[in-house]
C-alpha cells in the first residue's frame, strides 16, 4: 500500500507542479478508487501532499525566475485561504448532514465532473477572457476556488488555471505558478482547521512518512520540467489530464450508485 501511494503521489504532484492543478485532482479519485482509508483520511493526505508539494514548487519556479505579482499573490492567496475555510466546514457538515459517505462521494463526483467538463471545453473551444484588475476580484477568485478545492479535496486542480486564464487573461505558465500558490493557502487553512477541531491523532500518520517525501519531489521535478517546456506543451498536458481525470471520476461515480 505504501508503495503504491508514494508512486502515485510522485507521479501525480509532478504532473501537477507542471500543469498547475496541485495533484489533488488525480492523487483524491486514485485513493477513492483504491479505498485504503476513509473519505476524511483521503482528503487529509490529499490535502498534505498537495501542500508540500505547493512549497517545492513554488520554491523551484521562483528559482525558474518567474515573475511573480506579490500583490495579487496575497489578495487571491487570502481568497483562498478564507475559502479553504469554509470548504473544509462545508465538507464536514456534508458529512454529519448524510451519514452514508458514498452520498458525499457522489456530490463531489458530479461538481467535480460538470467543473471538469466546463474546463475542458473553454481550453478547447474559447480563448475569450474577462482580464480584470482590481485586487477585490482576485480575492473573490480566490475565495470561490478555496471553497471548491477544499470541500472537493483536489486541492483546486485544473479549476485554477482556468479561472486565471479566463478572468485575467494569464498565459498558462503563469496561471500555473499563481495556481499552485492559491493550492498552498487553501490546503493551510484546511489543515489548520483539521488541527484545531479534530487534530491529527484520528489520521494514521505513518502514511506521512511516504507522503511528504513523494510531495516534495513531485513538486521540485514539476518546476524543473516546467521551465524546459513550451506553453502548448503545458496546454496540452493539462488537457490530456483533464480528460482522464474526468473518465475516472466517471468510473467513482458509477462505482457509488
Amino acid at each position: 500500500m505504501l508503495l503504491i501511494y508514494f508512486v502515485t503521489i510522485l507521479l501525480s504532484n509532478t504532473v501537477g507542479a507542471l500543469s498547475g492543478m496541485g495533484g489533488g485532482v488525480i492523487i483524491k479519485p486514485i485513493l477513492d478508487f483504491l479505498g485504503f482509508h476513509s473519505l476524511s483520511s483521503i482528503a487529509f493526505y490529499s490535502s498534505v501532499a498537495v501542500f508540500v508539494m505547493s512549497i517545492s514548487s513554488t520554491y523551484k519556479q521562483y528559482q525558474n525566475g518567474i515573475y511573480i505579482d506579490w500583490r495579487k499573490a496575497i489578495s487571491i492567496s487570502f481568497g483562498s485561504l478564507i475559502g479553504g475555510l469554509l470548504g473544509d466546514w462545508l465538507l464536514n457538515q456534508a458529512l454529519l448532514i448524510f451519514s452514508n459517505q458514498g452520498k458525499v462521494q457522489f456530490i463531489q463526483y458530479v461538481i467535480m465532473l460538470v467543473t471538469l467538463v466546463i474546463v475542458l471545453l473553454y481550453n478547447q473551444l474559447s480563448t475569450w477572457t474577462f482580464q480584470f484588475k482590481g485586487l477585490s476580484t482576485f480575492f473573490l477568485i480566490g475565495l470561490i476556488l478555496g471553497i471548491l478545492s477544499t470541500f472537493l479535496g483536489i486541492g483546486g486542480g485544473p479549476i485554477n488555471v482556468a479561472c486565471l486564464i479566463l478572468f485575467f487573461g494569464m498565459d498558462v505558465k503563469t496561471a500555473t505558478v499563481y495556481s499552485i500558490i492559491t493550492i498552498f493557502f487553501s490546503q493551510l487553512a484546511k489543515l489548520g482547521s483539521i488541527s484545531i477541531s479534530t487534530g491529527f491523532g484520528i489520521f494514521d500518520l505513518t502514511v506521512l512518512w511516504v507522503i511528504i517525501p513523494a510531495a516534495i519531489l513531485g513538486g521540485y521535478i514539476g518546476g524543473f520540467f516546467s521551465k524546459k517546456m513550451s506553453d502548448q506543451s503545458v496546454s496540452h498536458l493539462y488537457s490530456f489530464i483533464v480528460i482522464f481525470v474526468i473518465l475516472l471520476n466517471v468510473y467513482n461515480l458509477w462505482t457509488v450508485l
